[in-house]
């Protein structure tokens, strides 16, 4: 019998997997701190034979050589990706076994256009087998296929509908489907819907199921959004072999180090929530809260290669922040420190600045008062309705274009759900604007009073 076990990561919305027959497993797509996949082998007592990659990944570092140098395992690549380790190839139609396990490829390109998707099944058994479907079909959805640059987004856009129907036409309806991105990756073309699924189930409902090609890709590449800076530097890394990453807590940094590095122009990253970080903070410093998609916005916004250094409330924290760089390469830390920021600080006096809800704004129009509004939205979203007589800088462009945002009077900044601007809140008090962070949700604005517009 097959047992197949799910190892999330959330902050990237990718799944990994060690599937099992109970004595032998097989790990698909690992991510980089690859120790979690050795708990779960040490856990059940099984011994690794392969490790399967998908595709060679853009959103995050793999852990898959190290892990496959780590236990013996074959390391199994597409035969087509030029990488610079020894690997086992694997083509489409290879098939093997391993202990009760039956490994079937699959080329499904699309997402890349070596990418492979596994069906594995257990002769004999009656539950059937499995799919590992990576970047090609996801629940309610496909990867998106605009990540090798414009010259190539239409030709795999049209491999990605081809793959889907591949699929669904050589496995049975029951095969169940497991995914590594679509929970909130940006892999993903569209937002993709349910946490599990199987073959029957996405023929009678996945887009890319139900829409001939032209109307597919049309489709598809019209709802496109921008997608994380930091995924240029992904692929490179993967097909060089990243080893096994150095988890140990970086150097500690006092109030004197702090200041130093911030004036130096490096990153001094606080990891509070923004209820926190807008009651005090050290001048200078940039909130990302571990309490939201921290890694991917600092991975998207960070100058490549600027120095990092965490504060947090806790060990713990900046442990679990190490290991969220990790994952998309960013090695180490320059330093940390943990605790209460008045010990940050020093003799520094600490910053801050006000948070406000939509009403809040409402109330201050409606009493003739006009302050500057930011939305720091996507472009989609900008679209769907914004506030009247806003500016919009999405998050993503807002460090380049911080020149653009008024001085010498009040900015409200908003986003969505008040994550987003909370970061850009702290980049523009960095860049010395008189800034007040809509801690609230858009869903509120037109409720409040504001005059909402929509674009066409």
């Amino acid at each position: 019998m097959i047992d197949v076990v799910t190892i999330e990561t959330p902050s990237l919305g990718d799944r990994s997997y060690v599937v099992t027959d109970g004595t032998v497993a097989v790990a698909v797509d690992p991510q980089r701190d690859h120790d979690r996949v050795l708990d779960v082998l040490q856990a059940r007592g099984l011994r690794l034979t392969h490790v399967l990659e998908t595709h060679i990944h853009n959103d995050y570092v793999t852990g898959g050589y190290a892990l496959a140098q780590a236990t013996g395992a074959q390391y199994c690549v597409n035969g087509e990706d030029e990488v610079s380790y020894e690997r086992t190839p694997v083509r489409d139609g290879d098939e093997w076994t391993t202990g009760a396990l039956r490994v079937r490829a699959l080329a499904t390109p699309g997402h890349t256009f070596t990418h492979l998707s596994y069906a594995v099944d257990a002769p004999g058994d009656d539950d059937g087998p499995v799919v590992f479907t990576g970047g090609s079909l996801l629940h309610g959805s496909t990867g998106r296929p605009d990540l090798l640059g414009p010259d190539h987004t239409q030709a795999l856009a049209r491999h990605q509908h081809a793959s889907a129907r591949r699929l669904v036409d050589e496995l049975p309806d029951a095969t169940e489907i497991y995914p590594t991105h679509g929970f909130g990756s940006f892999c993903a073309a569209t937002p993709t819907s349910g946490d599990a699924s199987t073959i029957g189930s996405q023929r009678d409902s996945n887009p890319a199921l139900q829409q001939d090609v032209e109307e597919w890709v049309e489709q598809t590449l019209a709802s496109l959004t921008a997608y994380p800076a930091y995924y240029v530097h992904m692929a490179p890394a993967n097909s060089a072999g990243p080893g096994a990453p150095d988890l140990s807590p970086a150097a500690p940094a006092d109030p004197a180090e702090l200041r130093r590095r911030i004036d130096a122009g490096e990153w001094v990253v606080d990891l509070r929530r923004r209820t926190e970080f807008a009651a005090g903070h050290l001048r200078g410093a940039f909130n990302f809260g571990n309490d939201g998609s921290f890694i991917t916005y600092l991975g998207w916004l960070v100058p490549w290669g600027t120095a990092l250094t965490l504060l947090a409330d806790s060990p713990q924290d900046l442990e679990a922040a190490q290991r969220d760089l990790v994952r998309i390469g960013i090695e180490r830390p320059a330093a940390a420190a943990s605790g209460r920021v008045e010990d940050w600080a020093g003799d520094e006096l600490l910053a801050t600045y006000p948070r406000r809800t939509f009403a809040d704004l409402a109330g201050l129009r409606s009493a003739g008062d006009d302050p500057h509004v930011l939305d720091v939205r996507r472009d989609d979203e900008r679209r769907a309705g914004h506030v009247a007589d806003s500016q919009h800088v999405p998050l993503h462009e807002l460090l380049e274009r911080v020149d653009e945002v008024p001085r010498g009077q009040a900015v409200w900044v908003h986003c969505a759900a008040g994550y987003r601007s909370s970061i850009a809140a702290a980049v523009l008090d960095r860049a010395g604007v008189d800034v007040v962070l809509v801690d609230d949700s858009f869903d509120n604005a037109g409720t409040a009073g504001l005059t909402i517009e929509r674009t066409a």
